[in-house]
């Protein structure tokens, strides 16, 4: 399969580094900490999943996308985190070249389809709030499942080509990958010649396009949403438009501002250590998929009058007994 794309390729796997500065101390405790967040990432997002899925009264647009936004954590989790948690519970830091290949992949489609959830998020908050007469005509269950399902097949087809890009490379030097998991810096950096450089940097374009021309929109979208409370004269209708956003809010910030963080950090060229940098790559792809199911659950209205209902319900029931 290697010989395909190059005659020179001579690495067969490649080995993740993980934290480099790590002691083997602590490999069980990070190993436990690693497995519990994937418990947490696989609970919550299934329990979203179930319970839209079961609940009728649910089944609208904006619950839709919370769907989607659950099924792409939850595969992001899977695609990552057996392999950490197998790295520092039984030091398997080996990978196959096609296995980072095709982790590398999932990685990097996951992240631009959730960019895309978040627009088509933005959208539909944007609707309800600026033009909220004509949301029941252009908000429905099929033109959000249409747009949700181009941002996946779209997606998928065009993270192919960055892949196949990156296969061009010869990899014949070293096989260590500074990273937890594969990516496409810290694979592209082990390959050779002279096309290594227009390699990434083609990605990192697209990479760029994946999430500043989503995050314009969203910016513009959130501005005009504020700007309409505003001028609302009655305070508690404000609170009531407000409170609709403010799930969806939360969920943007989680995923734009750490790796807004990140990339203006090195644009200024501030510099961190190497296991501070696999650190907040781990948290900013890691930790909104954790907690994005609380956010769900706790701050949307019709899912927290629900789950109330139902608690109160089993605990009647508990009690007659």
């Amino acid at each position: 399969m290697i010989m395909l794309y190059t005659n020179i390729t001579t690495i067969k796997d490649f080995m993740l580094l993980g934290f480099p500065g790590l002691e083997p101390t602590y490999y069980g405790p990070v190993s436990a900490l690693l497995f519990f967040t994937y418990l947490v990432i696989v609970a919550g997002n299934v329990f979203i999943l179930v319970f839209v899925g079961c609940e009728r009264s649910l089944h609208k647009p904006t619950y839709l996308i919370f769907c989607h936004l659950a099924m792409n954590d939850l595969l992001f989790g899977t695609v990552t985190l057996p392999k950490m948690v197998s790295k520092y519970w039984w030091d398997d830091k080996i990978i196959s070249f096609g296995g980072c290949f095709t982790q590398m992949y999932f990685v990097h489609s996951l992240g631009a389809i959730q960019s895309l959830i978040l627009l088509i998020m933005a959208l539909d908050r944007f609707i309800a709030v600026c033009i909220p007469l004509r949301y029941p005509v252009l908000i429905t269950n099929n033109t959000i499942s249409v747009a949700c399902g181009l941002s996946w097949i779209g997606t998928f087809l065009r993270m192919m080509a960055v892949v196949f890009h990156a296969l061009t490379l010869p990899y014949c030097d070293s096989n260590i990958i500074v990273q937890c998991y594969c990516d496409h810096i810290s694979t592209t950096n082990l390959g050779c010649g002279e096309n290594v450089k227009f390699v990434k940097t083609v990605a990192v374009v697209l990479a760029m396009f994946s999430l500043l021309v989503p995050l314009t929109f969203i910016i513009f979208s959130y501005i005009s949403i504020f700007v309409i409370v505003l001028k609302m004269p009655n305070l508690d209708g404000r609170y009531k438009t407000l409170s609709t956003c403010t799930p969806q809010i939360f969920i943007t910030c989680l995923y734009y501002l750490p790796r807004c963080f990140v990339y203006l950090a090195h644009a200024v060229e501030f510099s961190f250590s190497l296991d501070v940098r696999i650190l907040l790559i781990l948290l900013y792809s890691l930790f909104p998929a954790a907690v994005n199911p609380i956010i769900y659950c706790f701050k949307t209205k019709d899912i927290k009058e629900i789950l109330t209902r139902r608690l109160k319900k089993t605990k009647v029931r508990t009690e007659i007994k």
